[in-house]
Parts: structure tokens; sequence; C-alpha cells
């Protein structure tokens, strides 16, 4: 049997439930000095520190906490100074591979130098250009050429006056038909047939030329082709010597050979600027000798920081793309049309990305996981991950990757990932969690005002006076939901500064005072007050059907939340009076208490444990009299939501108690609470709302001085008031008892002593627990009788 368990409650005074700030022991604007930015967040920063000090694979960050904690600019500072101190990493460059055009070329250079190596490269084809067109134009040049091109003339007109010599000897003329063959007829002035012994020997003769002048015009080609290649090497050899000198990395290095050499071989093409050669886009540079610079750290000290939150828009953005063009209907695609990604971008530093928004685009996660296991960027686009057509693709070399990448998210996606996705935790060993509170004492007290005023600087607002800083810092206690702590969302506080300064520059005052800050907070309340509004006239028209004075058997205000879920601090949510019914049937042996919400399917499994631990408590106070010769139904009266939680155990037992009973509970008094199987109250949700939601609920038809609440002596610290509820409190308008048990609850609830015993060691007639033996006698008495 239940230990049974007599305290008395604790009549919560102003004392009890005062939380404000004292602006007293603020200091004075001109006292407060720089902050440490980590104040508070501490274990992420040492969490962080470790994986950047870490270089093995799979050291990468999971940074968690709620939206808006400030991850971002705390990340942001600390990388941004670890950065300066390590190396600057290479610059990339992708190049035209003239063994084979599809497998473009991956350069790396020392930071710094790709730009420069790609510039020089430039500045050497624009050069050789206007060189070999100076050179091929001059008359010195151009005399060698028509002298080379007038002697295979000279040549060729010699042997065809031989020819036609001969054959107007014999009075035959040479002509060419369609086919282009040769064949000889008889002239005008033939006197006797066609002689085709003659004819023949003609064509050979004219056949034996065209095979010699074939070998004198490839002979011509090859003069013409060494003088090109000649003048070419003088003018083009020069340019690349200190480039070759400078660059001796071998792949560079017979990259430079090979380019060279590519030039010198197309010397003509480039002073005519082929079609083909030059590629159809407008660029004065050649696709085959452009130097596409993926990353390069000209300007960078350190190595880089790029935060992503916000930008990744697709699977491209973060991984590059190779773009296509269409001219005249064909499409083609070559190295100078790929485009970086942010890991081309992050390579060598630290890359910050949004985790969500991993998931929102195609691919883009098990790219990324791909990309950190191989430590390799591999450039592919999307489409082609899903088809088997390579005819326009290239397959540029892969470009190792050396990167930390920090996923910024909720511990609800963190541990989705852990439990969906086996990669996760070998990738992301780290996890860094993100407070989003700290404990409330001088030292955070001091910080927190800096932190307003710093900010207040930065954004140009009227100045907070220390009051209003009170104010700002009263409800950040407020929101943390614990009088202990403070709430360390940043665009909370955020807001509130400028809604604040807002009124005071509305107001024309020169300072924000504590007026300001309460104005704004009503301004807040207002904007999210529509729905709770519309329930509140609901109860001022009576179709709520609430009691706020005088006693009933079998029900009992209990207290709720509505609470619309949209994020973890929801404006919309408020407390609400809800009223719970009981009623008893006699019933041989049953002692079933049916959870009406639970069957009709408007409660959750936490509700339905409540349930269980009520019935296991009833049954251990009173199953050692006898059988429970009772059925009880219980009911959350004109509830149409899902309800889940056990914070209405407490209500539940203190209902049944009295509908066993047949003693009649206080209606002015509202209660919350959870209970263990012992019948000690436990903490819940929500209290402060809860409160605030009954104390509305008695103003509609005004206060009468012994409306209050119940609820456990462990959520006295999360009982953060509104300064109108706390003067009613200590005007003696409106009560708080906090109990530690449910029988200090009934004894409060009922105005009688719940187990007192006589001497004989039984429960008194009078007392709670007496009546409901009586009870049960009286019920077996009569199932007795009926058998």
């Amino acid at each position: 049997m239940t230990k049974l368990i007599q305290q008395d409650p604790q009549h919560l005074t102003l004392y009890d439930l005062d939380y404000h700030t004292d602006p007293n022991t603020l200091p004075k604007r001109h006292q407060l000095k720089k902050f440490d930015v980590y104040f508070g967040q501490q274990r992420a920063q040492e969490a962080i520190c470790t994986a950047l000090d870490i270089k093995q694979p799979g050291y990468h960050i999971f940074a968690s906490g709620r939206l808006g904690l400030g991850k971002k600019t705390l990340i942001l500072e600390l990388l941004t100074q670890h950065a300066k101190y390590q190396p600057t990493p290479d610059d990339w460059v992708y190049v035209y591979n003239f063994k084979d055009a599809n497998r473009p070329l991956a350069l790396n250079f020392e930071a710094g130098t790709g730009l420069k190596f790609a510039q020089t490269v430039h500045e050497i084809f624009k050069k050789a250009k206007k060189k070999l067109r100076i050179k091929f134009s001059s008359p010195t040049y151009q005399r060698k050429i028509d002298r080379l091109k007038l002697d295979f003339s000279d040549t060729q007109s010699k042997f065809y006056e031989r020819l036609d010599n001969d054959a107007k000897n014999h009075h035959l003329t040479l002509i060419i038909n369609n086919d282009g063959q040769a064949d000889f007829i008889p002239s005008r002035t033939a006197d006797k047939p066609l002689d085709t012994t003659v004819k023949n020997q003609l064509l050979k003769q004219y056949y034996d030329i065209e095979y010699q002048l074939n070998g004198l015009e490839k002979t011509l080609y090859q003069q013409l082709d060494a003088l090109y290649h000649d003048a070419a090497c003088a003018i083009i050899k020069p340019l690349f010597t200190i480039l070759l000198d400078t660059f001796t990395k071998p792949k560079v290095h017979q990259y430079l050979i090979n380019l060279q050499d590519d030039m010198i071989k197309n010397a003509s093409f480039i002073t005519e600027e082929a079609d083909g050669f030059f590629g159809n886009f407008q660029n004065p540079i050649p696709a085959r000798y452009f130097v596409n610079v993926l990353s390069h750290h000209s300007k960078q000290m350190g190595c880089p920081v790029i935060f992503a939150e916000s930008q990744l828009s697709s699977y491209a953005k973060l991984f590059g793309s190779i773009q296509y063009t269409t001219e005249q209907g064909t499409t083609y695609c070559d190295h100078s049309m790929i485009q970086s990604g942010l890991l081309h971008q992050a390579n060598g530093g630290y890359l910050v990305l949004n985790a969500q928004t991993l998931f929102e685009y195609p691919y883009v996660w098990q790219g990324l996981k791909n990309t950190l296991q191989s430590q390799k960027i591999t450039l592919c686009n999307l489409d082609e991950l899903f088809t088997t057509s390579t005819n326009l693709s290239l397959t540029p070399d892969d470009i190792s990757l050396d990167v930390k990448v920090i996923l910024l998210g909720t511990l609800d996606l963190y541990y989705d990932l852990v439990e969906n996705d086996p990669d996760f935790e070998r990738l992301f060993k780290i996890r860094a969690d993100f407070d989003d509170k700290i404990a409330k004492n001088a030292e955070s007290t001091l910080f927190l005002a800096q932190k307003i005023t710093k900010t207040v600087k930065e954004n140009k607002l009227p100045p907070f006076d220390n009051t209003a800083i009170a104010a700002i810092l009263d409800e950040l206690c407020r929101l943390s939901e614990n009088k202990n702590f403070f709430d360390f969302h940043k665009d909370t506080l955020n807001n509130l500064l400028f809604e604040s300064a807002y009124i005071a520059q509305k107001a024309q005052s020169p300072l924000v005072l504590k007026a300001h800050v309460k104005t704004a907070l009503q301004n807040l309340q207002k904007r999210h007050s529509h729905i709770s509004s519309l329930y509140w006239q609901e109860i001022k028209n009576g179709h709520q059907l609430f009691s706020m004075s005088g006693s009933a058997i079998g029900q009992i205000n209990a207290l709720t939340i509505l609470d619309f879920g949209h994020n973890d601090n929801d404006k919309d949510a408020f407390g609400l009076p809800c009223k719970i019914t009981a009623l008893i049937q006699p019933n041989f042996g049953a002692g079933d208490v049916l959870d009406i919400e639970r069957d009709i399917e408007l409660a959750g499994n936490i509700h339905a444990k409540g349930m269980l631990i009520m019935a296991s408590f009833l049954r251990s106070l009173f199953g050692e009299f006898g059988e429970l010769n009772f059925s009880a139904s219980l009911a959350m009266e004109q509830n149409y939501t899902y309800v889940d939680g056990d914070s209405a155990t407490l209500a539940q037992m203190c209902v049944l108690f009295s509908a066993l009973a047949q003693v009649p509970i206080q209606q002015n008094l509202a209660i919350t609470g959870s209970m263990n199987q012992l019948g000690f109250a436990q903490a819940v949700g929500g209290v402060s709302q809860k409160v605030t939601g009954f104390f509305n609920a008695c103003q509609i038809d005004g206060l009468t001085g012994n409306q209050g609440v119940i609820l456990p002596k462990s959520n006295v610290q999360n009982l953060l008031l509104s300064d109108e509820i706390l003067e009613a409190i200590d005007n003696k308008q409106f009560h708080i008892y906090a109990v530690s048990h449910v029988f200090e609850a009934l004894a409060l609830l009922t105005g009688q002593s719940v187990c007192d015993k006589n001497k004989r060691g039984d429960y008194k007639k009078d007392s709670l627990f007496g009546k409901i033996i009586s009870r049960f006698t009286l019920w077996e008495k009569s199932f007795n009788k009926k058998s």
C-alpha cells in the first residue's frame, strides 16, 4: 500500500514569484566593456575547435540548435579567426587537353599564382597572334612565300606548255570533262582521222605531269609549312621561355610544352581566326588556349571561409557544373564552360551549409557524402547521373578536396540523420550543441547588458536606459520559462530591441525607457492574440461551460495549452481552462477507469500513461479493502482537438476522488500537474501560460479574491507571470498554491481532510478516504445481497 503523505501546500507570495532585474544593479552605459562573443556557448566553441584542430577525415561538424540562436554569427567569428593562421590553399584551373579534348586537365598552383598563370597564357597568345600577323604580312616574309609559289607556278607552266605544243603538233586539244577526267580531241585544223596511239601517248604524258606536279605541290606545302614553322618558332618559343622556367611542376610544365607546340603548329589558323578553331563564342582567346580559373586566392590571407546558408539553390551551386551552348542547331561544350561550385571556393578551408537545404534539392546530400568520402570533387552535371548518353559530356580531371564542412541544423534533424543514414556519423564525428538558455547570474546579466548596448550601437538605435534593459532581461527570463535562466535566442532579443526603439522614436523620446519596452511587448502580444480572443469571447458568451465559483461533485478546472506547433516558441500558444468531469457507476469487481479521449483516439500515449498511473495509484490505496466495485469515466468536456501529455493527471485523480467520495470540488481553483505512481506531483510545461489562461478566464466575471491555481512545487521556478497577475497576487485577489503530493491538492480543492485516521488506524469516517471506503462497503453489501 502507498505510504500516505499529508503536508501543507505552499501559498506563494510576491517574494516567491519575483523574477525581475533591478535596474540599479546594472552598470552605466559608459562602464560597459567589450564582451566575449562566445559567452554561454563555450561547449559549442570547444567542440568546433576540436574538429578544426583534427585533420583526419570525417571530423566535420554538425552545429545543432534552434533557428535564430546566432549560430551563424558565432561560427563565422570562430572560423574567421582560425582561418587567419591556416595556410592559403592552392589555386585551381582547368585547361585544354591536347591529347583528349573530352578530358580537360586540372592544374593547381601556389596561392595567388593561378590567376597570374591564366593572364600570362592569354597574354602570350595575344602577343603571338599580333607578332605572327606582323611577320606573315611583312614584305620579306611575303617575298619568300611568293618566290616558292612562283617557282612552283613556273614549273607547272613549263610542263603544261610542253604538253600543249606536243598536242598541237598532232592537231589535238586537251580538255577536262565534268568528272575531272582528261581527254584529247581533234582540233579544227585536223585533216586526218584521230590516231589513238598518239592520243594515248599524250594522255600518259599528261598523267606523268600531274604526278610530278602533285609531288612538287607537296614539296611546296612542306616548304611553306617549314617557313611558317620556323617563323612561328622564332616568335612563340621566346614567349614561353620565362613561363617554362617558372612553372617546373611536371604536369604544368608538360601542358606548357604541349600548348607551345600546338600554337606553333596552328600559327596560320591563329592569324586567320579560322572558324572552328576560335570556337563559336565571342572570346578573344580560342577555347583550346583558354585557362579557366576555377578558384584563386590572390587576395587571400589564410584559408577561405565560405558561408552558404542561404546560397544553396541547386546541385550545381555546390558541386559546380559544365555549361552547354547551342548555335545554329549545334550543341557543344568545352573546358572553358566549366563553372565552379561552393566546394571549389571553400577547398582548403571551411564551408558552412544549412543542413535542411541539402535535402531540398535532388542528389545533393548523397553527392556531398560521396565527395567527402572520396576527398575529390568530381564534376558531373546532375542530368548525366541519370542518363547513359555521353554525346556532349566532358570528363574533367577530379580535383583533390581538403575542406571542413560545418552543417547548421536542429537537434531533431541530427537524430534523424543518425538513425536513418549510416554514413552520417562517420563523416560528421563532432556535434556542437548551441544552448538556447544561459544561467541567470551577475555574469550573464552583465553580458546581456553589454550585448544589448552593442546591438543598439551597431544598429544606430536610440540608447536604452537601465530600466529598459532590465525590462528586456525580464522578458528574456520569462521566455526561458525558468526564473534561474535567460533565453539566449538572438533573433528574439534583436526584434524586441528594434520594436522598442521604434516605439521610443515614435514618441520622440531620446532614450528607450521601460514603458517603451512594455508597449512593444503589448503590441507583440496583441498581434498574436486573434485566436485567443475568439476563445475568450466563447467563454463570455457562455458557449464554454466553466464555473469560476461555487463547488461541484465530479467536476474540476484543469489547465491546458492550445499550441499551434509552428515552432519551439509559438507566440500564438495560450493557456485555457478545461473542465474535466468524472462519473461513477457501481460495477462488481471492476475498478476500471474509462478515458473517453483515449477511446475515441483524441489522446496520445503519454496521456494514456497518466491514466494508467492514476488507476494504479487508486488500486494501491484501496485494494486492501476489497474489490473496487465501480466503473468510472473521465472526459475533458468540450474538447474537440487531439491532446497529449500527462499534465492533467493531478486534476483527473482529484476529480475521480471527488466522484467516489461524493465530495464537491471548489470551482474557484484550477489545477495542473503530473503525478507518479506514489502520488507525488511532478513538474509540467507551460505553467505560466496556464496560470495566465485561468487568470484571464476569472477576469471575465471579475476576480472574487479566492480564485487561484494549484501546481507542483517543482514548477515554482517556472512561474514567470505578468505584472498584472503579480499585482493581483500581492493584493490577495488571486492565489498560487504549490503542492508536493496529490493529497495536498485534494485538501485544498475539497476543504476536507483527506486521509486522517482514528486511534485504531482506520480512516475517519468524515475524511475523504473514509467516505470512499464507506461507499465501497455499501456497494459490496449490495452486490452480496444480489448474489
